[in-house]
């Protein structure tokens, strides 16, 4: 009876020996990115229809940059993992004269039309953030890898400001002309957020070496909904290096795209037209790094 009790006893240690403490993990590192944004403006350089105005190409935002970007993941009851990250674009830039006024309808929080002086001095800020929720399952696992599959939601926040000689928009009755009588206001802002955007996706593993591990994941998303349309495609592969207790260091290759377009439109005698239009594209394909604390 002894013995079975000791037998008993120690294939209770054996098992648990392989169930995984819980874990967190913080990460912070960078990435090189370039972006391509524009909106849908109404324009004097046109005869007042419509023009798709380039943030990179007319206002001077800087089309690449490092961006930081934030991850934090729990990982608990061995097979389950909750994970949260940020990712950050950020630019402003001066243009000295845009050479033709134009109008942005349906504008900021009243939605309400603005009239950009052309010929003078304009200062715009373009931010973007982007943070995502998420859970993973690790449906395989061994001794030295993992494979698992993650659901999550992705939420952006946009700020728009334009400053400068701005004019606030009369009521104008046809959507094909520019305004013509204005209140002068020095500076506009426009505040957007989408709503929470399904993504799907797949991870693995693979220590091949003790302290090294090459890990892989793959994430997407493509919806339509009311007047928000938006894709993800997140793809990276690196290297991640124990450096010492605790720290560790990750080398990846990295592919990222997001696209999102935000519309409004109204109604003008029976035929809708549509009065603002943001596209935001920014992509990176190339190095990434990070440090990461587990704990």
């Amino acid at each position: 009876m002894f013995k079975r009790a000791s037998l008993g006893l120690l294939a209770l240690v054996c098992t648990t020996g392989h169930v995984k403490a819980d874990e967190y993990k913080i990460t912070i590192g960078a990435f090189y990115a370039s972006s391509d944004s524009s909106m849908l403006v109404k324009s004097a350089k046109d005869t007042g229809n419509y023009y798709l105005l380039d943030f990179e190409d007319d206002l001077l935002l800087t089309d690449e940059q490092f961006l930081p970007f934030f991850e934090f993941h729990y990982s608990f009851n061995d097979r389950h993992n909750i994970y949260l990250d940020w990712k950050s674009l950020h630019r402003n830039a001066d243009t000295a004269q845009l050479g033709f006024d134009i109008e942005i309808p349906e504008f900021g929080d009243n939605d309400q039309s603005f009239l950009i002086d052309g010929n003078a001095k304009l200062s715009t800020t373009l931010n973007i953030d982007i943070l995502r929720l998420g859970y993973g399952y690790d449906i395989w696992e061994g001794d030295h890898y993992t494979v698992g599959a993650s659901i999550g939601l992705h939420t952006m926040f946009i700020e728009t400001v334009f400053e400068g000689t701005i004019g606030l928009c009369e009521a104008n009755t046809d959507p094909n002309s520019l305004c013509d009588t204005a209140t002068l206001t020095p500076r506009v802002v426009d505040k957007a957020i989408t709503a929470p955007l399904p993504d799907i996706g797949v991870y693995a593993s693979y220590e091949f070496f003790p302290g090294w591990e090459f890990s892989t994941h793959a994430q997407y998303f493509a919806i339509k909904y009311d007047n928000i349309k938006g894709s993800l495609v997140d793809i990276r592969a690196g290297v991640k290096a124990k450096i010492c207790e605790d720290w560790y260091l990750t080398l990846a290759y990295n592919y990222y795209d997001v696209d999102i377009d935000l519309e409004k439109s109204r109604s003008v005698q029976d035929k809708e037209f549509r009065t603002l239009d943001y596209n935001i594209n920014y992509g990176f394909t190339g190095p990434m790094f990070a440090v990461s604390y587990s704990f």
